[in-house]
Protein backbone atom coordinates (compact mmCIF):
# COMPACT_ATOMS: atom_id res chain seq x y z
CA UNK A 1 0.00 0.00 0.00
CA UNK A 2 1.22 3.48 -0.90
CA UNK A 3 2.40 5.89 1.88
CA UNK A 4 0.11 8.27 0.66
CA UNK A 5 -2.98 5.82 1.19
CA UNK A 6 -1.36 4.80 5.13
CA UNK A 7 -1.44 9.03 5.54
CA UNK A 8 -4.96 9.42 4.41
CA UNK A 9 -5.90 6.36 6.89
CA UNK A 10 -4.02 8.01 9.54
CA UNK A 11 -5.26 11.45 9.31
CA UNK A 12 -8.72 10.15 9.04
CA UNK A 13 -8.03 7.77 12.39
CA UNK A 14 -6.86 11.58 13.65
CA UNK A 15 -9.65 13.52 12.90
CA UNK A 16 -12.19 10.80 13.99
CA UNK A 17 -10.11 10.54 17.20
CA UNK A 18 -10.49 14.73 17.69
CA UNK A 19 -14.12 14.69 16.59
CA UNK A 20 -14.61 12.12 19.40
CA UNK A 21 -12.66 13.24 22.13
CA UNK A 22 -13.93 16.96 21.26
CA UNK A 23 -17.44 15.43 21.91
CA UNK A 24 -16.66 14.26 25.10
CA UNK A 25 -15.12 17.70 26.93
CA UNK A 26 -17.71 19.97 25.09
CA UNK A 27 -20.15 17.13 26.51
CA UNK A 28 -18.61 17.16 29.96
CA UNK A 29 -18.66 21.46 29.92
CA UNK A 30 -22.43 21.67 28.92
CA UNK A 31 -24.19 19.89 31.68
CA UNK A 32 -24.09 16.27 33.35
CA UNK A 33 -27.80 15.97 32.57
CA UNK A 34 -28.27 16.91 28.70
CA UNK A 35 -29.72 14.17 27.62
CA UNK A 36 -32.47 14.64 30.36
CA UNK A 37 -33.06 17.86 29.50
CA UNK A 38 -33.57 16.68 25.55
CA UNK A 39 -36.51 14.46 26.63
CA UNK A 40 -38.27 17.17 28.81
CA UNK A 41 -37.97 19.91 26.60
CA UNK A 42 -38.34 18.18 23.35
CA UNK A 43 -42.47 18.33 23.61
CA UNK A 44 -43.01 19.66 19.91
CA UNK A 45 -41.45 19.79 16.85
CA UNK A 46 -40.16 23.62 17.10
CA UNK A 47 -38.86 23.10 20.55
CA UNK A 48 -37.70 19.78 19.20
CA UNK A 49 -35.44 21.23 16.43
CA UNK A 50 -34.10 23.91 19.00
CA UNK A 51 -32.99 21.05 21.20
CA UNK A 52 -31.27 18.73 18.10
CA UNK A 53 -29.61 22.14 16.82
CA UNK A 54 -27.90 22.94 20.58
CA UNK A 55 -27.22 19.13 21.53
CA UNK A 56 -25.98 18.11 18.36
CA UNK A 57 -24.02 21.91 17.73
CA UNK A 58 -22.15 20.47 21.68
CA UNK A 59 -21.70 17.11 20.48
CA UNK A 60 -20.73 17.43 17.55
CA UNK A 61 -22.14 14.97 15.70
CA UNK A 62 -25.62 14.25 14.41
CA UNK A 63 -25.49 10.72 14.10
CA UNK A 64 -24.84 10.59 18.01
CA UNK A 65 -27.31 12.36 18.30
CA UNK A 66 -29.78 10.70 16.56
CA UNK A 67 -28.55 7.37 17.91
CA UNK A 68 -29.41 8.58 21.71
CA UNK A 69 -32.80 9.48 20.35
CA UNK A 70 -33.36 6.51 18.79
CA UNK A 71 -32.89 4.93 22.18
CA UNK A 72 -35.30 7.49 24.00
CA UNK A 73 -37.90 6.49 21.29
CA UNK A 74 -37.14 2.71 22.47
CA UNK A 75 -37.39 3.16 26.09
CA UNK A 76 -40.59 5.03 25.78
CA UNK A 77 -39.24 8.07 26.77
CA UNK A 78 -39.38 9.83 23.27
CA UNK A 79 -42.74 9.27 21.04
CA UNK A 80 -42.16 8.75 17.53
CA UNK A 81 -43.21 12.21 16.57
CA UNK A 82 -41.28 14.06 18.76
CA UNK A 83 -38.41 12.63 17.62
CA UNK A 84 -38.90 14.12 14.29
CA UNK A 85 -38.31 17.67 15.48
CA UNK A 86 -34.90 16.61 17.17
CA UNK A 87 -33.53 15.21 14.01
CA UNK A 88 -34.43 18.98 12.08
CA UNK A 89 -31.93 20.49 14.52
CA UNK A 90 -29.89 17.39 14.33
CA UNK A 91 -29.15 18.39 10.69
CA UNK A 92 -28.76 22.15 11.47
CA UNK A 93 -26.58 21.69 14.75
CA UNK A 94 -23.99 19.63 12.54
CA UNK A 95 -22.71 22.01 10.57
CA UNK A 96 -20.80 23.79 13.24
CA UNK A 97 -18.31 21.43 12.96
CA UNK A 98 -17.89 22.75 9.30
CA UNK A 99 -17.36 25.55 10.12
CA UNK A 100 -15.07 25.32 13.20
CA UNK A 101 -12.76 23.19 10.59
CA UNK A 102 -12.59 26.27 8.44
CA UNK A 103 -10.95 28.21 11.25
CA UNK A 104 -7.44 29.47 9.72
CA UNK A 105 -5.05 28.70 12.89
CA UNK A 106 -1.72 28.44 10.71
CA UNK A 107 1.20 26.39 13.03
CA UNK A 108 -0.96 26.75 15.91
CA UNK A 109 -2.37 23.18 15.79
CA UNK A 110 0.24 21.08 17.53
CA UNK A 111 0.31 23.75 20.47
CA UNK A 112 -3.19 23.25 20.53
CA UNK A 113 -3.01 19.74 21.10
CA UNK A 114 0.34 19.92 23.64
CA UNK A 115 -2.37 22.50 25.47
CA UNK A 116 -4.85 20.26 25.48
CA UNK A 117 -2.86 16.89 26.76
CA UNK A 118 -1.40 19.77 29.71
CA UNK A 119 -4.61 20.38 30.96
CA UNK A 120 -5.40 16.50 31.09
CA UNK A 121 -2.82 15.78 33.64
CA UNK A 122 -4.47 18.41 36.07
CA UNK A 123 -6.69 16.46 38.32
CA UNK A 124 -9.99 18.71 37.96
CA UNK A 125 -13.05 18.15 35.94
CA UNK A 126 -13.07 21.60 34.26
CA UNK A 127 -9.45 20.89 33.26
CA UNK A 128 -10.52 17.57 31.93
CA UNK A 129 -13.22 19.21 30.34
CA UNK A 130 -10.97 21.83 28.74
CA UNK A 131 -8.42 19.66 28.03
CA UNK A 132 -10.30 17.12 26.13
CA UNK A 133 -12.07 19.94 24.12
CA UNK A 134 -8.45 21.19 23.03
CA UNK A 135 -6.95 18.21 22.27
CA UNK A 136 -9.79 16.97 19.70
CA UNK A 137 -10.22 20.03 18.43
CA UNK A 138 -6.06 20.68 17.87
CA UNK A 139 -6.26 16.84 16.53
CA UNK A 140 -9.19 18.18 13.54
CA UNK A 141 -6.98 20.84 12.75
CA UNK A 142 -3.74 18.28 11.92
CA UNK A 143 -5.85 16.20 10.17
CA UNK A 144 -7.45 18.71 7.89
CA UNK A 145 -3.84 20.02 7.17
CA UNK A 146 -2.59 16.68 6.59
CA UNK A 147 -6.26 16.52 3.74
CA UNK A 148 -4.89 19.78 2.15
CA UNK A 149 -1.56 17.98 2.01
CA UNK A 150 -2.21 14.67 0.85
CA UNK A 151 -4.76 16.14 -1.68
CA UNK A 152 -2.92 17.07 -4.67
CA UNK A 153 -0.46 13.73 -4.68
CA UNK A 154 -3.36 11.51 -4.19
CA UNK A 155 -5.08 13.04 -7.26
CA UNK A 156 -2.10 11.27 -9.19
CA UNK A 157 -4.07 8.02 -8.23
CA UNK A 158 -5.97 7.30 -11.79
CA UNK A 159 -9.17 6.37 -9.28
CA UNK A 160 -8.73 9.46 -7.57
CA UNK A 161 -8.41 11.80 -10.22
CA UNK A 162 -11.30 9.55 -12.11
CA UNK A 163 -13.76 10.03 -9.01
CA UNK A 164 -13.16 13.80 -8.95
CA UNK A 165 -13.14 14.56 -12.58
CA UNK A 166 -16.63 12.65 -12.48
CA UNK A 167 -17.64 14.52 -9.58
CA UNK A 168 -17.05 17.92 -11.20
CA UNK A 169 -19.06 16.36 -14.04
CA UNK A 170 -22.02 14.92 -12.43
CA UNK A 171 -24.08 15.88 -9.35
CA UNK A 172 -25.21 12.44 -8.97
CA UNK A 173 -21.66 10.82 -8.71
CA UNK A 174 -20.65 13.30 -5.99
CA UNK A 175 -23.86 12.49 -4.37
CA UNK A 176 -23.25 8.40 -4.56
CA UNK A 177 -19.39 9.02 -3.82
CA UNK A 178 -20.42 11.16 -0.17
CA UNK A 179 -23.49 8.87 0.51
CA UNK A 180 -20.88 5.93 0.15
CA UNK A 181 -18.20 7.54 2.17
CA UNK A 182 -19.97 8.70 5.18
CA UNK A 183 -21.77 5.12 5.54
CA UNK A 184 -18.38 3.40 5.47
CA UNK A 185 -16.82 6.51 7.76
CA UNK A 186 -19.68 7.15 10.10
CA UNK A 187 -18.87 11.00 9.99
CA UNK A 188 -20.30 13.21 7.45
CA UNK A 189 -17.84 16.00 9.22
CA UNK A 190 -14.70 13.72 8.24
CA UNK A 191 -15.92 13.28 4.45
CA UNK A 192 -16.82 17.52 4.21
CA UNK A 193 -13.07 17.59 5.99
CA UNK A 194 -11.96 15.23 3.19
CA UNK A 195 -13.71 17.48 0.38
CA UNK A 196 -12.32 20.71 1.77
CA UNK A 197 -8.69 19.27 1.02
CA UNK A 198 -9.19 19.26 -2.21
CA UNK A 199 -10.92 22.04 -2.54
CA UNK A 200 -8.35 23.73 -1.06
CA UNK A 201 -5.70 22.77 -4.12
CA UNK A 202 -8.14 23.42 -6.84
CA UNK A 203 -8.88 19.91 -7.40
CA UNK A 204 -12.62 19.80 -6.87
CA UNK A 205 -15.20 22.73 -7.89
CA UNK A 206 -17.57 24.30 -4.96
CA UNK A 207 -20.46 22.37 -7.31
CA UNK A 208 -18.46 18.94 -6.68
CA UNK A 209 -18.00 19.78 -3.13
CA UNK A 210 -21.73 20.43 -2.55
CA UNK A 211 -22.63 17.48 -3.87
CA UNK A 212 -20.29 15.29 -1.89
CA UNK A 213 -21.83 17.68 1.15
CA UNK A 214 -25.31 16.56 0.21
CA UNK A 215 -24.66 13.03 -0.29
CA UNK A 216 -22.89 12.84 2.99
CA UNK A 217 -26.42 14.02 4.42
CA UNK A 218 -27.89 10.60 2.83
CA UNK A 219 -24.95 8.18 4.13
CA UNK A 220 -25.07 9.22 8.17
CA UNK A 221 -28.73 8.08 8.41
CA UNK A 222 -26.50 4.69 8.36
CA UNK A 223 -25.76 5.40 11.68
CA UNK A 224 -29.31 5.98 13.14
CA UNK A 225 -30.62 2.76 10.91
CA UNK A 226 -27.84 0.46 12.88
CA UNK A 227 -28.71 1.78 16.23
CA UNK A 228 -32.21 0.90 15.27
CA UNK A 229 -31.84 -2.92 14.46
CA UNK A 230 -33.90 -5.09 17.05
CA UNK A 231 -35.64 -2.04 18.79
CA UNK A 232 -39.24 -1.71 18.74
CA UNK A 233 -41.23 -0.29 15.80
CA UNK A 234 -41.52 3.76 16.39
CA UNK A 235 -37.85 3.51 17.01
CA UNK A 236 -37.33 2.00 13.68
CA UNK A 237 -39.67 4.84 12.48
CA UNK A 238 -37.48 7.11 13.56
CA UNK A 239 -34.60 5.76 11.69
CA UNK A 240 -36.82 5.74 8.62
CA UNK A 241 -37.98 9.16 9.26
CA UNK A 242 -34.34 10.53 9.14
CA UNK A 243 -33.38 9.01 5.79
CA UNK A 244 -36.56 10.07 4.34
CA UNK A 245 -36.36 13.40 5.64
CA UNK A 246 -32.53 13.65 4.58
CA UNK A 247 -33.45 12.08 0.88
CA UNK A 248 -35.92 14.09 0.08
CA UNK A 249 -33.97 17.34 1.13
CA UNK A 250 -30.91 16.70 -1.38
CA UNK A 251 -33.84 15.35 -4.12
CA UNK A 252 -35.21 18.68 -3.47
CA UNK A 253 -31.73 20.78 -3.65
CA UNK A 254 -30.31 19.21 -6.68
CA UNK A 255 -31.64 21.03 -8.92
CA UNK A 256 -30.40 24.34 -6.84
CA UNK A 257 -26.65 23.52 -6.77
CA UNK A 258 -25.37 25.87 -9.25
CA UNK A 259 -27.44 29.06 -7.47
CA UNK A 260 -26.04 27.63 -4.03
CA UNK A 261 -22.79 27.81 -5.03
CA UNK A 262 -22.85 31.34 -6.70
CA UNK A 263 -24.37 32.64 -3.35
CA UNK A 264 -21.95 31.07 -1.53
CA UNK A 265 -19.40 32.10 -4.06
CA UNK A 266 -20.37 35.99 -3.08
CA UNK A 267 -20.52 35.27 0.79
CA UNK A 268 -16.71 34.49 0.52
CA UNK A 269 -13.55 33.83 -1.73
CA UNK A 270 -12.68 30.57 0.66
CA UNK A 271 -13.51 27.30 -0.69
CA UNK A 272 -13.21 25.74 2.50
CA UNK A 273 -15.67 28.00 3.70
CA UNK A 274 -18.22 28.14 0.87
CA UNK A 275 -18.80 24.31 1.56
CA UNK A 276 -19.42 25.17 5.16
CA UNK A 277 -21.65 27.87 4.02
CA UNK A 278 -23.52 26.01 1.69
CA UNK A 279 -23.77 23.11 4.66
CA UNK A 280 -25.20 25.74 6.80
CA UNK A 281 -27.71 27.18 4.23
CA UNK A 282 -28.89 23.68 2.81
CA UNK A 283 -29.47 21.73 6.40
CA UNK A 284 -31.12 25.82 7.75
CA UNK A 285 -33.67 25.55 4.62
CA UNK A 286 -33.99 21.95 4.34
CA UNK A 287 -35.14 22.28 8.29
CA UNK A 288 -37.30 24.75 8.40
CA UNK A 289 -39.52 23.93 5.01
CA UNK A 290 -39.65 20.42 6.67
CA UNK A 291 -41.06 21.62 10.19
CA UNK A 292 -44.39 22.73 9.36
CA UNK A 293 -44.80 19.06 7.84
CA UNK A 294 -43.49 17.20 10.69
CA UNK A 295 -47.03 15.46 11.20
CA UNK A 296 -47.32 14.53 7.73
CA UNK A 297 -44.17 13.23 7.24
CA UNK A 298 -44.61 10.86 10.53
CA UNK A 299 -48.02 10.04 8.78
CA UNK A 300 -46.29 8.90 5.87
CA UNK A 301 -43.32 6.79 7.59
CA UNK A 302 -46.13 5.14 9.29
CA UNK A 303 -48.31 4.41 6.42
CA UNK A 304 -44.94 3.40 4.31
CA UNK A 305 -43.00 1.35 7.60
CA UNK A 306 -46.12 -0.58 9.37
CA UNK A 307 -44.15 -3.58 10.89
Amino acid sequence: MSKDIVWFCVFIAIFMFGLSVMRIGLFQLSSDKLKEQLVKIAGNPIKGLLVGTIITALLQSSSAVMVITVGFVTAGLLTFRQSIGIMLGANIGTTVTAELMTIEIGDAAVPIVLLGFILLLIPRKIFFSLGTTFLGLGSIFVAMKGFASLSASLYSYPIVETILLNTNNSTFVGIGMGSILTAFIHSSSAVIGIAMGFLHNHLLTIEGGIAIMLGSNIGTCVTALFASFGANIDAKRTAYAHIWLNVFGVLLFIPFIPHLSLVVEHLTTSLDLQLAHASVIFNIICSLIALPFTNSLSNFVIRVHKV
